[in-house]
């Protein structure tokens, strides 16, 4: 693998990657897609907490379905994803999401979407979400060389720092100026578009040979969770991950509550808010093509997950609704955003560079679910706080609490990863667990 400090294949890269169509069509459609998830991810609290007038708890436990599926699916899609083509998988799951969130926006303009409604959109959301990521994180390496991968991440993951941008914003202002069934239908619509723009991607995928008696699924999910336990980096990554997104679902359970209860904003100050961190990750992406190859992979992660996670402290110490305020939630967004695209594409791309093709969704999955996987959890610890303790003193202790994953990466292995990225693995070499 070329050196990723090497500066020759840098103007190529974006060129050759957008003269083909199937990127194009992949960037489009995970565009519309993240668009679509960003705004259904504000559109469902909110019309709890705004039109339902759910509680903590109740907010907490509604969060907490939506990301269930990410603990319960996440490694058993890993090792079917890797025996399929992506294509069909994110096709799929687009079409699955628009079905449920138009069947929201319809029962809640006939005024029949309460909370068990709202918690079943929420989990069909959540299981089609899990195939659409594990299925999309895995199609680049099928369409893209691998010396491609820095840049063709930071293109999908630039994307995703629209989404950020344009869905909670969206989100927010649909809410508050018409409905959250106008709300529900306008994520339908995005992930519609992207069903069929992922439909025009004609690349063949190559796949594994398919014996007469293929492993068992659990066989498969025991080689993906074997490569990643075995591999320094990858146990890292899964550690941190894991102590990020608990701590973070927890932090913005008490968050959707504070920003309206306590600092008194409205539906749209709130989307605004959620809507700074685009900005910041847009900028987060541009960067992760850029640092790593001048200061390392490893001190880019540490410092930049340190610098993100730190700024949620100073959200406890905001009063009141006033231009002052919104704007430092709009620079703590900005700053959180910034750290933490810079930390996804890189990890991303440490993840893709050392694990082999035939891998790519099952450590995916992997890392998703020991991640992703804690966020139910989360979530449900920030209602339980919120209810306990006060919305400032919960969210305090959260906000700290997401200090450990950069903590943990500053004591591993991963610290130490240079501007060259390590080679993959074979399968039939893949380090056995301790």
């Amino acid at each position: 693998m070329p050196s990723a400090s090497s500066p020759s294949p840098v103007p190529s890269v974006p060129s050759s990657l957008w003269r083909g169509r199937d990127f194009r069509s992949l960037w489009v459609g995970q565009t519309a897609s993240q668009l679509g998830e960003h705004t259904s991810l504000l559109v469902l609290p909110l019309f709890a907490v705004l039109t339902l007038d759910a509680g903590a708890g109740q907010l907490g436990a509604l969060r907490a379905v939506g990301q269930a599926p990410i603990l319960l699916l996440s490694l058993f899609v890993g090792a079917w994803v890797d025996s399929w083509r992506t294509r069909t998988v994110m096709v799929l799951a687009d079409a699955g999401r628009t079905l449920a969130l138009g069947a929201a926006a319809v029962t809640g303009m006939l005024g029949l979407l309460g909370l068990p409604a709202l918690f079943a959109v929420a989990f069909a959301v959540g299981v089609l979400s899990v195939f659409f990521d594990v299925a999309y994180q895995a199609s680049l390496v099928r369409l893209v060389t691998r010396d491609q991968l820095v840049r063709g991440n930071s293109a999908l993951e630039g994307s995703r720092s629209a989404a950020q941008i344009g869905g909670p914003a969206l989100g927010g202002t649909l809410v508050s100026l018409l409905s959250a069934p106008i709300a529900a239908a306008s994520s339908a619509l995005f992930f519609a578009l992207s069903f069929l723009s992922i439909r025009r991607i004609r690349h063949c995928e190559s796949l594994p040979e398919r014996t007469q008696r293929p492993p068992r699924i659990r066989c498969r999910i025991h080689e993906g969770l074997r490569f990643v336990i075995g591999d320094p980096s990858l146990r890292t990554v899964c550690l941190a991950s894991a102590a990020f997104q608990f701590s973070f679902a927890a932090t913005m359970t008490g968050y959707l509550l504070y920003l309206p209860r306590e600092l008194h904003l409205s539906g749209t100050a709130v989307g605004l808010a959620l809507a700074a961190t685009g900005p910041g990750a847009l900028l987060g992406s541009v960067l992760a093509a850029r640092l790593p190859r001048r200061f390392g992979h490893g001190p880019v992660l540490v410092s930049a997950a340190a610098l993100g996670d730190g700024a949620f402290l100073c959200v406890p110490a905001l009063h009141g609704s006033s231009a002052l305020t919104v704007a430092a939630l709009l620079a703590v967004g900005f700053v959180f955003g910034a750290g933490g695209q810079l930390v996804n594409v890189t990890v991303m791309t440490v993840r893709q560079a050392v694990t082999p093709d035939g891998m790519q969704a099952r450590v995916a999955a992997t890392i998703t679910f020991a991640g992703m996987g804690m966020t139910p959890l989360g979530s449900l610890l920030g209602g339980f706080l919120a209810e306990e303790w006060t919305l400032r003193t919960s969210l305090l202790v959260t906000a700290a609490a997401m200090l450990l994953s950069p903590v943990l990466m500053a004591l591993s292995p991963l610290a130490r990863l240079g501007r060259t990225l390590p080679a993959p693995a074979g399968c039939a070499a893949a380090p056995r667990s301790p």
